[in-house]
């Protein structure tokens, strides 16, 4: 909260909309609900259904319900519906109803992403595709999708989930280190053509984040570390324990606020020392 000249507090991005990717569950939900605290007005998309491939179970419809109805009891506006962040047209109809309805857009946070983790020699062209036209082409989708509404309302803040795996690779996990390093790449790109409208683009790099997604791999990664073992000290962080999404959601609250407004092109690493060595 921020104290207004006339004495009354005010939320951080109190009067802005939001949109919001992969929001049913974990950091997209997390998102949505810090931003709502802060006075923002939410469009939340999510696939909500199985994805080729991922072995964790998938967030579903009841989740974007539940994400609508933590919205709305902190007394915010909310849009939300299903789309596949692979769909740039399926994007486009969901943030420009949105916009209709909540009338602007101030900020883009393009969190959708998945993982399918295995040794290097078993993903197969069919496997990399599908991590790479998500965590990657998803993104690109969802700035895409919305850049021109910022553009339109003067300016914004666009903020990018890649990963710690998109500063330093991690282990048995080659498609998803290849999509996240993208990530960081497209928004260093978007960072440097959109400044000179007003439009912010930065990454967040989260290290390990209970979400149901990574609860989902943890049967994976204990099978695959036995497998090479010396490759585990790449995992090695300073701060012990795992963190909440809200912890993320923290960092983006910042990016998307005024409080960051000579901040672009940055790779924002919250991962408790991990990408440092």
């Amino acid at each position: 909260m921020v104290i207004k000249e006339d004495g009354t507090m005010a939320g951080r991005v109190e009067g802005k909309v939001a949109f919001i990717t992969g929001a049913a569950r974990g950091q997209g939900r997390a998102h949505a609900l810090r931003l709502a605290e802060e006075g923002a007005d939410i469009i939340a998309v999510d696939i909500a259904a199985p994805v080729e491939g991922v072995v964790y179970a998938p967030a579903t419809k009841e989740d974007l319900d539940e994400t609508v109805r933590q919205v709305e009891a902190l007394d915010r506006r909310i849009v939300a519906e299903i789309a596949d962040v692979r769909d740039l047209e399926a994007l486009k109809g969901v943030v420009d109803r949105g916009v209709a309805q909540l009338g602007r857009l101030d900020i883009v946070a393009g969190n959708a992403g998945i993982d399918i983790m295995m040794p290097w020699h078993q993903f197969t062209p069919e496997i990399v595709r599908t991590i790479i036209d998500t965590n990657l082409i998803g993104v690109w989708n969802t700035v895409m999708a919305t850049a021109h509404h910022l553009i339109d309302g003067g300016g914004g803040s666009i903020i990018l989930t890649s990963s710690a795996n998109g500063l330093k690779a991690g282990p048995f996990n080659l498609a998803y280190n290849m999509s996240k390093y993208g990530v960081t790449g497209v928004t260093k790109s978007f960072a440097m053509e959109l400044a000179k409208d007003h439009v912010r683009v930065n990454s967040v790099h989260p290290g390990g984040v209970d979400t149901p997604m990574a609860q989902g791999l943890m049967p994976d990664f204990d099978t695959l570390k036995d497998d090479n073992p010396n490759l585990l000290g790449m995992m090695t962080q300073w701060i012990p324990g795992v963190m909440e999404p809200r912890e993320i959601s923290n960092a983006v609250l910042w990016l998307a606020s005024d409080e960051s407004a000579w901040v672009t092109g940055h790779a924002l690493a919250i991962d408790g020392g991990m990408t440092q060595y």
